[in-house]
């Protein structure tokens, strides 16, 4: 019997945490087979995919349900773990590496310190961690009670019912530049557009181009067939534009419809992800729409009120996200960015998950 059948009859050891504004399977890669073919197909049957409900699986039938994230000890000198994300697509058999989550990284240093990956003796951890996915390195700081996590605390996020333990996020981008193209602006199907990487790749669209103000609803907007359509067409071409290659079965680059702020934001936002409409914001997200405004000549800069001191209060459908995020241009003309985040997670239930017996 080989590792991933061990694994249907007698299950897999798993943690289901809730991380910013997403949720998802938190496992140890030492749990899962080593062969990325047989994880893959393995995680597929655990959450449920291919399937829209994800009736026979962990999945929520929804992109921000059906995550996965993958921990081990870093051998990499000065980290103490890695990260691996995938998303699962929730109605075709896909497994996908070409993005990181900046939501289930809130998990991640709590999450090792359950599985005893690192260790605390004070009031607070403070962990390392690689994201396997982008190469990126981020500092997860959350507060500890008699060598555990803390979840319980008066931190609230947009999107979230409730109050939670904060956790602090740094995130660096290293040396990879904010602008793929190193321009503010580039033109795709007659749209012009800024394409941005601070941690995720996103592209910068003024809604009013497209016939909507904005403010729509995550489901009207998935409703407007057309506008769905033309979307996509340039979220095609930008994949390429960017050095994503083809990313018709991907998840990257996210498309964003901009638009003057509502309130005391710095601007509107509605996120396709690329299919469904985000009901709020990711972290990354946050940080590259953040980071792309604060640029002169790009998408949203002419209307983007950008403070001087801060976070950026990013607006999407339901409230207002704090995006803390540092912009500087080197003497070469290149911008850089790092951001960083305040979230919450919660674990939910750690125990055994069977996956269902074949795809």
């Amino acid at each position: 019997m080989g590792a991933a059948e061990r694994m249907t009859v007698h299950g897999v050891r798993c943690m289901l945490m809730r991380g910013g504004t997403s949720k998802g399977a938190y496992f140890l890669a030492s749990d899962l087979p080593a062969d990325p073919a047989e994880r893959d197909d393995l995680l597929l049957r655990i959450m449920g995919s291919p399937d829209p409900t994800q009736i026979d699986g962990l999945g929520g039938a929804h992109p921000l349900t059906s995550k996965v994230a993958i921990v081990s000890t870093s051998t990499t000198p000065g980290i103490d773990v890695d990260y691996l994300f995938l998303q699962i697509v929730v109605d075709r058999p896909v497994v996908s590496d070409a993005q990181t989550c900046g939501n289930l990284l809130a998990g991640i240093g709590p999450f090792a310190l359950e599985r005893g990956l690192i260790c605390a003796d004070g009031a607070e951890a403070s962990v390392r961690i690689r994201l396997v996915n982008t190469g990126d390195t981020a500092t997860a700081v959350f507060p500890v009670a008699e060598g555990l996590p803390v979840y319980d605390g008066d931190a609230s996020i947009d999107g979230v019912p409730g109050t939670a333990a904060p956790i602090e996020l740094e995130m660096s981008a290293g040396d990879r530049p904010l602008l793929p193209t190193g321009n503010a602006a580039d033109d795709i199907a007659g749209h012009r557009v800024t394409l941005v990487d601070n941690g995720m790749p996103v592209v910068l669209l003024r809604a009013d181009e497209f016939a909507v103000t904005g403010r729509e609803s995550p489901e009207e907007l998935e409703a407007d067939a057309d506008l769905t359509r033309r979307v996509e067409e340039i979220r095609l071409r930008a994949g390429e534009i960017m050095g994503l290659g083809d990313v018709s079965a991907q998840t990257v680059p996210k498309m964003f419809l901009i638009s003057p702020p509502q309130g005391d934001g710095v601007v509107g936002t509605r996120a396709f992800i690329p299919a469904r409409v985000h009901t709020s914001i990711g972290v990354l997200m946050a940080a590259s729409v953040a980071a792309g405004v604060s640029i002169p000549g790009a998408v949203g800069a002419d209307f983007a009120r950008v403070p001087s001191d801060g976070p950026y209060l990013i607006e999407h459908p339901t409230g207002t996200f704090p995006a803390r995020v540092r912009v500087a241009q080197d003497p070469d003309g290149t911008w850089r960015a790092s951001s960083m985040s305040l979230r919450t997670a919660r674990k939910i239930f750690d125990g055994t998950v069977f996956p269902r017996p074949r795809l």
